[in-house]
C-alpha cells in the first residue's frame, strides 16, 4: 500500500509545475511582497519553518470572539434603535461613532436599555476621545463590573487627520490622564486602542501596519505610566487594532503576527499580559459603484478575523464606501460573523492555521517585518515623532504605489471593478455621513489619507459610460 501512495517529493512537484508551466520556471511563481517578503509557491517540512501557536487567550463570555458591531450616528433616538436591535440580534457589543459620543445626556439616550455590565460599549471619537469618555463613565454610573471600551486613539487620528487642535502629546497626555481617571472605578473597562488601520487605510503594507501598531501601543503605555497608571494597568488597558481583508490568508496572519509582537513588547517590559486584538474590516477593498461583491470580501474578512485569533471582530456595512450602512446593510454585517460562528463554527479549533507550513511561515514573516518597522519608528524618536517627520507616510506611500501598480498591470484583481464587472449594477442605500472636519492650531503632519483601490477604476467605468 506503502508503494500505491508514496509519499510526493519536492521534486515531483517540480517536475509537475514545469510540465504545467510550459517550459517557464517554477521559479516565476515565486513573488515579492511590499515588505520585501519573499511568498514561495510551496511550503513543506523541508523548509524548516518552526511551528506556531498563537491562539486568543480567551473566549468571549462562551463564544469564540467578541462580536462587535459599529453604529454610527447623530441622533440619540435612532442610535439606541440601532443598538438595541444589535444586541438582540446576537451581537455581544458595539462600538459608537457620531456626535453623541459629545454629550453624557445624549449617550445616556443612545444606551437606555442597555446592561453595560453584559454588552460592552466601545468608542469611536477621534481626538475628543477623552470627553466621550467622560460622558461613558457617566452611563456606566460608577459599576465596578461595567464593560467599557474607551478605545481612546488619538495617534491614529492625528495620522489620518494630518492636524491637531493642540500639541500631539498633549492629547496623548489627556487621553492618559483621563484612563487614569477612571481606571479605579472602573476595573473592568480598556482604556486605548493602539491600531495600525490608519496604515493600512492609506495603502500600507502589513509590516507596517504591524509596526505602527506596536509603536502606538508603546506610546500609549509610556503616557499612562506617567500619568499614574502601573505599567500592567496600561498594558492590560490597551486593545491592538488590526485591519482584515479579502486576501484572509495574509489577514489572518497578520491577526497571529501582531499577537506575536505584543508578546515581544511586553516581554522586553517585564510583564506576561495577553494580547487584546480587535480586526475591523478593511475600508480600502471596498467597491462603490457595484457595493454587493463587498458582501464576499467582507466574509473573507470576517473569516480572516475569526480564524486568526482576533477576540472581537468588527464588520463594516457592504454599502459603506457609498456612506454610513442603513439597518439593513448592519443586519447583514452583524448576521456574516453569525453564520461563521454558529453555522461554520470556525471558533471551534484553537488558532486553526497553526501547522500549515505557509501560515506559520507567513505569520514569522510578518511579525519580523512588523518588529522590524516598530524598530525604525522607534529610531526615528518614536511614533509622533516620525509622524511630524514625515518618515512613516513616505514608506506607506511607496507601499500605495506597488499597489496601485499591481493593480493596474492586472497582477491583482478586484472582482466587480477589474474584473467579472457587471454593466447593471444596483445601488444600496444609504444614510448621509456628515462631511468630516478637521480641527488645526496644533501640530501637523503629513495625512495618511485613507484610499480605496476601487474609486479610479470606478471613474473610468463612469466615463465611459457617459
Amino acid at each position: 500500500m506503502s508503494e500505491l501512495f508514496a509519499a510526493p517529493t519536492r521534486a515531483d512537484w517540480t517536475a509537475k509545475v514545469a510540465k504545467s508551466l510550459r517550459g517557464r520556471s517554477p521559479d516565476t511563481l515565486v513573488r515579492t511582497d511590499a515588505d520585501g517578503l519573499t511568498i514561495a509557491p510551496l511550503y513543506s517540512a523541508t523548509d524548516g519553518v518552526m511551528s506556531l501557536s498563537v491562539p486568543r487567550s480567551a473566549d468571549a463570555d462562551g463564544r469564540a470572539w467578541d462580536l462587535r458591531t459599529l453604529i454610527e450616528g447623530d441622533a440619540p433616538e435612532s442610535v439606541n434603535a440601532a443598538v438595541l436591535d444589535d444586541l438582540e440580534g446576537g451581537a455581544a457589543s458595539v462600538i459608537l461613532s457620531g456626535n453623541i459620543l459629545s454629550d453624557s445626556d445624549l449617550l445616556v439616550l443612545a444606551l437606555d436599555g442597555v446592561t453595560l455590565e453584559l454588552a460592552a460599549v466601545g468608542l469611536d471619537a477621534g481626538l475628543d476621545g477623552p470627553v466621550a469618555a467622560d460622558a461613558l463613565a457617566v452611563v456606566g454610573k460608577g459599576s465596578p463590573r461595567a464593560k467599557l471600551r474607551f478605545h481612546m486613539d488619538p495617534v491614529s487620528t492625528f495620522a489620518a487627520a494630518g492636524a491637531a487642535p493642540r500639541p500631539i502629546d498633549e492629547h496623548l497626555t489627556l487621553a492618559a490622564n483621563t484612563a487614569a481617571r477612571h481606571a479605579g472605578a472602573y476595573p473592568e473597562a480598556s482604556f486605548f486602542l493602539a491600531s495600525g488601520r490608519a496604515v493600512h487605510e492609506a495603502g500600507g503594507s502589513a509590516g507596517q501596519e504591524l509596526g505602527f501598531a506596536a509603536a502606538s501601543a508603546l506610546a500609549s503605555l509610556k503616557a499612562g505610566v506617567a500619568a499614574g497608571l502601573s505599567l500592567e494597568q496600561a498594558a492590560r488597558g490597551t486593545v491592538l487594532g488590526v485591519s482584515v481583508d479579502a486576501e484572509y490568508f495574509d489577514a489572518l496572519a497578520r491577526v497571529r503576527a501582531l499577537r506575536l509582537i505584543w508578546g515581544s513588547l511586553v516581554k522586553a517590559l517585564g510583564l506576561n499580559v495577553p494580547a487584546t486584538i480587535e480586526a475591523r474590516s478593511s475600508r480600502r477593498m471596498l467597491s462603490a459603484r457595484d457595493p454587493w461583491p463587498n458582501l464576499l470580501r467582507l466574509t473573507a474578512a470576517g473569516f480572516a478575523g475569526a480564524v486568526g485569533g482576533a477576540d472581537a471582530v468588527v464588520l463594516d456595512g457592504f454599502s459603506r464606501a457609498a456612506g454610513r450602512p442603513d439597518a439593513f446593510a448592519r443586519r447583514l454585517a452583524r448576521n456574516t460573523q453569525l453564520v461563521l460562528m454558529e453555522e461554520a463554527h470556525l471558533g471551534r479549533v484553537d488558532d486553526p492555521a497553526a501547522g500549515s507550513w505557509f501560515l506559520d511561515a507567513r505569520t514569522r514573516d510578518l511579525a519580523e517585518a512588523g518588529w522590524a518597522e516598530f524598530q525604525r519608528i522607534e529610531g526615528e524618536g518614536g511614533v509622533i515623532a516620525a509622524l511630524k517627520g514625515g518618515t512613516i507616510q513616505a514608506r506607506v506611500a511607496t507601499a500605495r504605489v506597488l499597489r496601485e501598480a499591481d493593480l493596474a498591470e492586472g497582477r491583482v484583481q478586484l472582482i466587480g471593478v477589474t474584473k467579472f464587472v457587471n454593466a447593471e449594477t444596483r445601488a444600496a442605500p444609504v444614510e448621509v455621513e456628515p462631511e468630516a472636519t478637521v480641527t488645526g492650531g496644533g501640530d501637523t503632519c503629513v495625512p495618511l489619507t485613507p484610499v480605496r483601490f476601487a474609486a479610479p477604476f470606478e471613474t473610468a467605468l463612469a466615463e465611459a459610460a457617459r
